[in-house]
């Protein structure tokens, strides 16, 4: 799992177990609640998956050089294929290195110019690759998709494009988001990826009780 120092959650508690989660492999989830102001529905460059009509909304903070997140992607990308009733929100949370935050660029650079249907199938693409990603094989990734890899490289470097990736990083920092992947699920932060079976538990709670656990 990613790990950078950890950071107290926004919320000003230490107890990182909000309610009594555990992972696919029998480990505690940490998790704690979410404020009401930080909504991560408010930050710009989400990328969106999933109809407006769902009625579970999750959102995963992440990092293109995170094996987890890779891992998560692919789990991810099955659910929503088979429950249209979830909604996925991601969101940047570049912590691991300068290609990390160079990839983050070329993503929003391609949401920007080709909109979120393309920014979502080539974030499937770059995050399922192996090794380690930065601007050049992010842009190589764009190219392969039949994207202008001019274009995106042009937009990539903007400021206006710097400037949501600051807003991103800063929404993970406020959150207390220590780890990637990191998801909020019914105003829940949860850190790590915990499990394809202990994600579906948390959704099905979600939908019960507006709670990732109902217990």
């Amino acid at each position: 799992m990613a790990l950078i120092p950890v950071r107290k959650a926004f919320s000003g508690s230490s107890d990182l177990e909000r309610f009594k989660l555990t992972g696919d492999d029998g480990q505690s989830i940490q998790n704690f609640r979410i404020p009401s102001e930080l909504d991560p529905s408010t930050v710009p460059g989400l990328i969106w998956k999933g109809g407006k009509e769902a009625d579970v909304i999750l959102y995963e903070f992440f990092d293109y050089n995170c094996s987890f997140c890779h891992q998560a992607a692919k789990e991810l990308n099955k659910i929503l294929s088979a429950d249209t009733g979830i909604r996925l929100g991601l969101i940047n949370n570049p912590i691991l290195s300068l290609g990390s935050m160079q990839s983050a660029k070329v993503q929003q650079a391609v949401l920007r110019i080709y909109g979120p249907k393309a920014a979502y199938n080539f974030h499937l693409e770059l995050i399922g690759q192996r090794g380690q990603k930065d601007g050049t094989l992010a842009l190589d990734a764009a190219l392969a998709a039949g994207l202008n890899r001019e274009k995106i490289e042009e937009t990539a470097d903007s400021a206006i494009i710097s400037d949501v990736i600051t807003r991103q990083i800063k929404l993970a920092e406020n959150l207390g988001m220590s780890m990637t992947p990191a998801f909020v699920l019914a105003g829940t932060g949860t850190l790590g990826w915990m499990g394809i079976n202990s994600l579906k538990k948390m959704i099905m709670s979600a939908r019960k009780c507006d709670q990732v656990s109902c217990v």
